[in-house]
């Protein structure tokens, strides 16, 4: 059984779906793909154990208690790329960043290739189905651009400013200037 429950947080209206055995979708507001694959018809509005812990989760990360994403059952769908990728997210730290080419020279070092595109790995984080919780918010471009946020631009620098992220390090990707939040 499927069940779904929205969550209200500062970022807005964020919903989250849950089988018995963990989460599937953590959705922001308006954000792109949104719960693709998810089947409506066969979803309950209701909570189970799943989204009690996640709401306790969501409540530890917006009062600074930096929950781990390992600390909930999460199972996202996708191929074996895509999950590897989300992997990799997990083990960023609170408060810190990595970039796309970060994440492709780590790939490319784990596959033995000289190797890997950049573009793969955005594709990948930028279909992350758990956001938040796997926090595809920590992954910029080179030089500090704030390129590409399933949720927009707007939430991503949020969420990186309520980590502690020094925002004056990031630009706007069109402008190349300092953000100011």
């Amino acid at each position: 059984m499927l069940y779904i429950k929205e969550y209200d947080s500062p970022l807005g209206v964020l919903t989250l779906a849950a089988n018995e055995q963990a989460l599937l979708w953590l959705c922001i507001e308006g954000q792109r793909y949104f719960m693709e694959d998810i089947k409506y018809e066969k979803a309950v509005e209701k909570e189970n154990d799943v989204l009690q812990k996640t709401n306790i989760w969501l409540y530890k990360y917006f009062n600074n208690e930096r929950p781990s994403p390992y600390d909930l059952p999460i199972a996202p769908q996708g191929s074996a790329f895509r999950k590897r990728v989300w992997e990799i997210l997990c083990d960023i730290p609170y408060g810190s960043v990595v970039t796309y080419g970060d994440i492709a020279h780590k790939l490319a070092a784990e596959r033995g290739i000289v190797k890997m595109a950049a573009q793969a790995v955005g594709g990948a984080v930028g279909h992350n189905p758990i956001s938040i919780v796997i926090p595809c918010h920590r992954v910029v471009g080179t030089g500090g651009d704030l390129t590409g946020y399933g949720g927009g631009i707007n939430i991503k620098k949020k969420l990186l400013a309520h980590e502690g992220l020094d925002m004056r390090k990031f630009h706007d990707p069109k402008k190349h200037s300092p953000l100011n939040i």
